[in-house]
């Protein structure tokens, strides 16, 4: 945005005019982690490349990239001041369990993460994104 103003040369006391090009200041929420903005992204990203597919151990790596991939590019889109961590697991429905965890150090006020759980009857696939502000 463009704020003109007249001044007063330091030089030879002439007036003259000057254009100053403020940054567009960004609000608190702009700038905070969205989490319910990045789950639908993932949400989305994982019905697309998933949708009614059943569970093949030979496509896991393509669906796992895809989801990544989709999520990654959908997050970026939202042109936010953020570095973006996603991962994807795609695990056959067949009663094996899985634990995880995660730990970060962070500002609580300005990062974030979302994690989405998503099912069908032959696998489950837990992708999580991490968003740390820039």
């Amino acid at each position: 945005r463009h704020n003109p103003f007249n001044v007063l040369c330091t030089c030879c006391g002439c007036l003259g005019y000057v254009t100053v090009v403020m940054e567009d200041f960004q609000t608190g929420e702009e700038t905070s982690f969205a989490v319910d903005e990045v789950s639908g992204i993932i949400k989305d990203s994982v019905e697309g490349v998933l949708g009614t597919n059943n569970y093949q151990h030979n496509k896991v790596n393509q669906w796992t990239s895809a989801v990544v991939e989709q999520c990654l590019n959908q997050l970026t889109k939202l042109a936010k001041p953020f570095k973006y961590i996603v991962t994807c697991v795609i695990m056959q429905r067949n009663g094996a369990g899985l634990h995880t965890a995660s730990s970060c150090y962070w500002d609580n006020t300005s990062d974030g993460s979302c994690t989405v759980r998503w099912e069908n009857k032959t696998m489950y696939c837990i992708v999580s994104v991490y968003g740390l502000a820039i």
